[in-house]
This record gives structure tokens, C-alpha cells and sequence, in this order.
């Protein structure tokens, strides 16, 4: 393919700044290795996630990736396959992946900026709710599976049922 970067003279810049920004907005716990990366700590309902974020400056695009402290255990690993593919199917933003190194699992997307004025406020704050959002309704419905013994099916039924009202 014919590439029209050459005609694109934009940069969106480093969208990691502005992420810094919201992180320390809300007061986060936050590491800056590096200009290009950011490693952020959120409390959630049920665990502490632990957020990635790499800009690719060549690439134009912020990868990001969530994830939290929880191993699969080697006897459990299909079924917890099965409920990512399963779950992964439900998302219309990110993805699950399964690292089979260790059993952890974590949730990622890329936001590809190229061409755009950059990355905006509300982008990144969609990208974090989404993401702590998603590992938050997946987790119950992971423990199920793995330490519960539940059959796939139960489990995610569990995790995308909607309550409405409180009890």
C-alpha cells in the first residue's frame, strides 16, 4: 500500500502527558519510567488493576493493557480460555488475552491517533472506565470458573446479567 504520511504533517504528540494529567487528577498511584510509558495503580471493587500505557511514536498509537493480580492455575486453564473467548465476544472495545507463561490474564486495546490532533480528555478517561469496567465484571465471573468450579456458561451469565435497582 501507497502511504500519504508525507502529506500528513499532524502529530498528535504524547498522549501519555495528558494521561498523566487524569491520572494525577484522580489521584492515582502512578510510575513514569519513561517519556513514552506510564504504569498506573486502581483500586477496584474486587481487586488492585495494574494499567500499562506504551505511546509508539512511530506508530502514531497508545497501547494499553490492564490486568490484575490472579494466576490460573494449570488444571483450569481451558475453562478459563473458554470464558475469554466467550467474554471477548460480549466486548466492543479491548480484548482479553490469556498469557500462557504464567496464567494471567489481562484486558488491551490500541488507540491508533495518526492523522488526529491527539488524543482527548474524555478518550482516555473512556479508555480507563472501559477497561477497570470490563475487568471488574469479568473477575466474579473468572473466580466462578477457576476456584468455583462453575460450569463456563453459569459463569458468564452471571457476569453480563444487568441489575436494575438496589436492594
Amino acid at each position: 500500500m501507497i502511504s500519504l504520511d508525507r502529506l500528513s504533517e499532524s502529530d498528535p504528540g504524547n498522549p501519555i502527558d495528558l494521561l498523566e494529567e487524569l491520572v494525577s487528577a484522580n489521584d492515582w498511584a502512578f510510575d513514569r519510567p519513561s517519556d513514552a510509558e506510564l504504569a498506573i495503580q486502581v483500586q477496584g471493587k474486587w481487586v488492585d488493576y495494574h494499567l500499562w500505557t506504551v505511546w509508539h511514536a512511530d506508530m502514531r498509537a497508545m497501547s494499553f493493557a490492564c490486568h490484575f493480580d490472579f494466576r490460573v492455575p494449570e488444571a483450569k486453564r481451558r475453562a478459563a480460555r473458554d470464558l475469554i473467548a466467550r467474554f471477548n465476544e460480549t466486548l466492543w472495545l479491548g480484548h482479553f488475552d490469556f498469557v500462557s507463561e504464567d496464567g494471567s490474564i489481562l484486558f488491551r486495546h490500541t488507540v491508533p491517533l495518526r492523522g488526529t490532533a491527539g488524543a482527548s480528555v474524555e478518550q482516555l478517561e473512556d479508555l480507563v472506565d472501559t477497561a477497570v469496567g470490563e475487568c471488574e465484571r469479568f473477575y466474579p465471573a473468572l473466580q466462578l470458573v477457576v476456584w468455583g468450579g462453575q460450569p463456563t456458561s453459569e459463569a458468564l451469565a452471571a457476569a453480563l446479567m444487568e441489575t436494575v435497582g438496589e436492594a
